[in-house]
């Protein structure tokens, strides 16, 4: 092998081995730097994925808090309008009722039609299959009856004090005006109820057979209207109160 060639040789081995040298050195200097970048790419997808996710969610909350809403102001439009109605009822009720009770305070301008006395049990409330049937027989008369009211007096023996016996009074009352609503479609406006009490005796309390007829509900079917009736009064505009008496409310 000559000079020359020899030269040459070891040139090109200076020149490879320098060349691989600077690669090496680039590669050791950029890779932490590609795999930092590689990091942070991944950071940003990942956060990217993150606030995707978090924006689907809040639509959704968003989407379902504006559907509540929406339901809630239909439920509230109905209740407004179903709270009207039933104001108009209420007060269509109460002129009613104020009619009702200017007609009862002057009851003389009303004349029986039919009128019949149910009984109780001793300390009892309940109606019995005979105190039904003589119900089912007045209410027969309501349907031909114009103007009317139907009173009732619920009335109790002497035993027992007077507190107790207003209520159960009252009881026995309310029984009757219930089996006329629910039963005969009596609206209970047209009721007009007086707890009596042992006020109002019918018989001496002195007996046995007198004290079972004291525990009664007197029932009247009245009108201020038909033949030979005088015709009624208009009713007074501060009329006078009754006493231990008020119109139903059932």
């Amino acid at each position: 092998m000559n000079r020359t060639s020899l030269t040459l040789m070891l040139a090109a081995a200076l020149v490879a081995t320098i060349g691989c040298s600077s690669k090496n050195y680039v590669r050791q200097q950029t890779t932490p730097l590609i795999n930092k970048t590689n990091e942070l790419d991944d950071l940003t997808a990942k956060n990217s994925r993150d606030i995707k996710d978090v924006d689907q969610r809040a639509q959704a909350g968003i989407q379902a808090v504006q559907a509540r809403a929406a339901e809630i102001d239909q439920k509230a439009l109905a209740a407004g309008s179903s709270a009207d109605k039933a104001q108009l009822t209420a007060n269509s009720a109460t002129q009613r009722v104020d009619t009702l009770t200017n007609a009862v305070v002057n009851l003389d301008n009303y004349r029986p039609v039919v009128e019949t006395s149910v009984h109780f049990g001793f300390n009892k409330d309940n109606l019995t299959k005979e105190a039904r049937e003589a119900i089912d027989q007045l209410a027969t008369s309501v349907a031909g009856t114009k103007g009317y009211i139907i009173t009732v007096e619920g009335g109790t023996d002497a035993v027992g004090s007077s507190d107790y016996n207003y209520d159960l009074s009252q009881r026995r009352a309310n029984a009757v005006i219930q089996y006329l609503a629910a039963e005969k479609s009596i609206p209970a406006y047209k009721i007009y109820l007086i707890g009596l009490g042992k006020d109002k005796p019918v018989e001496s309390n002195n007996t046995r057979e007198g004290r079972a007829k004291n525990r009664r509900v007197d029932i009247r079917l009245m009108t201020n209207t038909g033949a030979g009736a005088a015709p009624a009064q208009a009713p007074s505009t501060n009329p006078a109160p009754t006493a231990k008496a008020n119109p139903s409310s059932m």
